[in-house]
């Protein structure tokens, strides 16, 4: 059965600039005590929490770009999932990214002349030294330069070594790593590798390192914007695994490096289509709608967010009739 998402807190972020932006306090990590009171304040308002998405890159940098700090941010992120399993939170999604998100924009995209993001060509800017996942800015006194370029059998790499650092203690704590593919899904953005730039990559990861912990936060999205594979057949194949964690649950139009994010009820994506199948294989995880066109009001995101949890409130009792 497909449950939908009761709690949201997601952005609809444009690109940023290349300055970046700062970090948070690499010697103060997230809290059990923090992460209950925040689980808590929410099941107040009658919700419940379901996840946390992104470490702070002042937390776990040098995991992403090998540097001398590594093993301390494998603590780090250690500590951060055993507090989530402290605190009752069963997924923590991440995005396994040295440039992270960068390279969208932000124009009119969507119907009727809405704001949305999209993308107009690759990112070349190279990264400057000191910064990480694209925005965090994790050495204000680096030397001039730029960050090298690592390969993707590096990244890979890196990522074999946060799996065998961190599985043991998600398994322990009862809580899922869950990967999201890149955005925007290129083989290479900002000079830098990406990880899950198509489909097929992402049974990769699941073969790294086979685990219930080892799981998928499945952007819909982001999958259709890449430029091999098939978006339904993906959808099949990971959920007949029991691999996703929770579903991203938005639509696209075009493929990298040209795409425009739509409304749910627009774009390249059969959403029913979609959620006949998650059903077929038991999905019991939650949906949410992740980014969406903005409205033009005195909220445009919340508006934007309501159009898109009306459309899967709807959606969801047409499958469970059929």
């Amino acid at each position: 059965m497909v449950r939908h998402k009761k709690e949201l807190a997601t952005t609809n972020r444009p690109a940023r600039s290349a300055a970046g932006d700062s970090p948070g306090d690499p010697d103060k990590l997230w809290t059990a005590e923090e992460l209950i009171e925040l689980r808590e304040s929410i099941e107040a308002e009658g919700l419940k929490l379901e996840a946390v998405e992104h470490f702070d890159p002042a937390h776990w940098h040098d995991v992403l770009l090998d540097g001398p700090k590594k093993k301390a941010h494998w603590e780090n992120c250690r500590t951060i999932i055993r507090n989530l399993g402290r605190a009752g939170i069963p997924i923590m999604g991440y995005n396994f990214s040295i440039a992270g998100v960068c390279g969208r924009t932000h124009q009119s995209y969507a119907r009727g002349g809405a704001m949305s993001v999209g993308m107009e060509g690759p990112l070349e800017t190279p990264m400057p030294n000191g910064m990480a996942w694209n925005m965090a800015v994790v050495d204000e006194n680096a030397p001039a330069g730029n960050v090298p370029s690592a390969t993707h059998e590096q990244l890979w790499q890196r990522l074999a070594e946060f799996l065998n650092e961190i599985t043991s203690v998600a398994e322990e704590a009862g809580v899922k790593l869950a990967l999201h593919p890149d955005d925007p899904p290129l083989p290479f953005m900002r000079g830098q590798p990406r990880l899950v730039y198509q489909p097929q990559l992402y049974q990769r990861v699941i073969d790294l390192k086979p685990s219930r912990a080892n799981a998928q936060e499945f952007c819909l999205g982001s999958l259709a914007e890449m430029t091999e594979g098939d978006i339904y057949e993906s959808v099949e194949s990971y959920s007949r695994q029991q691999k996703l964690s929770y579903v991203h649950f938005r639509n696209v139009t075009g493929k990298v490096p040209f795409y425009r994010e739509t409304f749910i009820d627009d774009g390249d994506i059969d959403r029913l289509r979609v959620l006949r199948i998650l059903k077929k294989n038991n999905f019991d995880g939650v949906l949410i709608p992740d980014h969406t066109p903005q409205m033009s009001c005195s909220a445009p995101w919340h508006a934007g967010m309501a159009f898109a949890l009306g459309y899967m409130r709807a959606a969801l009792p047409i499958i469970e009739k059929e």
